[in-house]
């Protein structure tokens, strides 16, 4: 903070005092700070972002600055003509207007109403799926108070950063980004909103992406802050729907089909996961957590059932081991029934 005093504002003195520091983590050489923006001077303090970085860089002990930008604004006077309130904004509807990912041709967003359901299993299965399909594909890994893509994919090193852009990391053909990258395993990312939502947008776009077919985007469980800038700064082709069979779980997937539906993006289907068990050694076939309720749920919510995957012991160990069942072992059943899921997820967005 003491550094950041030699940084001049936009309009006077130096960034701490005049209060623009929205927060700042330092954690094992590696610096994350956001800084407030007034949408007028949003052009002034890119530059202003530009030195904060150099001289957060040149700090002993710094290894890689990241700096990012937030909005805020004052908010508006009442409109009689606006949405009531817990109406979100439509798709595309964004006040800011730039988007990002202008590069990727159809993004895919993979959600849950709650956690556990295996909705990281499914997104980097779906993205490994994608890539063996020849698609150039990506995977942002936008859990970040619980980011897991780093090991199901077996990452271990750090992305590369050219001047202020990160390089994704390339593995099983999926150029993939995540906060797992950046930070140690055992490391509890305690960020506020402002900061969160920092840290997925400058993956979103700070990221050399290049040209891509296809981008998969791992959500948070919910239906929250990420769910909602991914809404309002992305073109999404549609999200997928990833649930449990029994009725605890499917409440809260229908929470997330209505908030889609809220903002305007399609909803591509709904998964049955860990949908029954397989015995591996009597062939017997046992329904844990109830059978048939997610495809019940999305013929009753009017949206595509895209699939069962059955609970198996080897897509567990696979995510575990760092390589998607779907490369690991691609004619198992559990490969089998996500590959047909990439496939009718590709024929509904791939089309357009």
């Amino acid at each position: 903070m003491q550094a950041l005093r030699d940084v001049a504002g936009p309009e006077g003195g130096d960034i701490v005092s005049a209060g623009l520091v929205e927060g700042l983590q330092v954690k094992d050489g590696l610096v994350h700070l956001a800084l407030r923006a007034r949408r007028d001077l949003v052009g002034r303090m890119e530059r202003v972002a530009g030195e904060a970085a150099g001289v957060l860089k040149r700090q002993p002990g710094v290894l890689n600055a990241a700096v990012v930008l937030t909005a805020h604004r004052a908010p508006p006077a009442p409109d009689p003509l606006a949405a009531p309130p817990g109406v979100m904004r439509g798709h595309g509807e964004d006040p800011n207007g730039a988007k990002f990912l202008p590069s990727v041709r159809h993004v895919v967003a993979v959600a849950s109403g709650k956690g556990g359901v295996g909705k990281s299993t499914v997104a980097v299965n779906l993205a490994a799926a994608f890539a063996r399909m020849g698609l150039r594909t990506g995977l942002i890994d936008a859990d970040i108070h619980g980011p897991s893509q780093a090991r199901m994919l077996g990452v271990k090193g750090k992305p590369e950063v050219v001047g202020q852009t990160l390089q994704p990391i390339s593995a099983f053909g999926v150029a993939a980004m995540s906060i797992g990258f950046l930070v140690p395993e055992e490391q509890a990312m305690i960020w506020r909103g402002p900061m969160v939502m920092g840290a997925l947008q400058q993956m979103l776009g700070q990221t050399n992406w290049g040209e891509l077919d296809v981008m998969v985007v791992d959500l948070p469980p919910g239906t929250g802050d990420a769910q909602l800038t991914l809404a309002q700064r992305v073109v999404v082709a549609g999200a997928v729907i990833v649930s449990t069979p029994q009725d605890i779980a499917l409440i809260d997937a229908r929470r997330g089909v209505a908030m889609f539906e809220k903002v305007g993006i399609k909803v591509l289907g709904v998964v049955e996961n860990m949908s029954f068990f397989h015995c591996p050694a009597c062939g017997h076939e046992a329904h844990v957590f109830g059978h048939g309720g997610a495809r019940r749920e999305a013929e009753r919510l009017g949206v595509p059932f895209l699939g069962e995957v059955p609970l198996l012991l080897e897509v567990r160990e696979a995510g575990d081991a760092g390589a998607p069942i779907v490369v690991s072992a691609p004619d198992s059943p559990g490969a089998l029934a996500l590959l047909a899921i990439a496939e009718r997820v590709w024929a509904a967005v791939g089309s357009t």
